[in-house]
């Protein structure tokens, strides 16, 4: 459920096809996001999941699943 949430968003975001995001999927090296997109993209998993993430742990996040990962982990 929230991998399916997490995918959607990327791929709104990024305008690309959701059936092509994986949880294996690295954000920079794989789907092509800069720094903007990622801090977008964590601007909008705060809203929606009711997080805080910090600035170290988004150094972290270089999966799809990483990112997931996170935000079950926190919730």
């Amino acid at each position: 459920m929230i991998f399916e949430q997490v995918r959607d968003m990327i791929a709104s975001q990024l305008q690309m096809d959701a059936a092509s995001i994986t949880r294996e999927s690295r954000l920079v090296e794989d789907l092509r996001a800069d720094s903007a997109n990622v801090m977008v993209m964590i601007l909008e998993l705060e809203t929606q999941f009711g997080l805080e993430v910090e600035d170290e742990v988004i150094l972290n996040l270089k999966t799809v699943g990483d990112v997931v990962d996170y935000i079950e982990a926190h919730q």
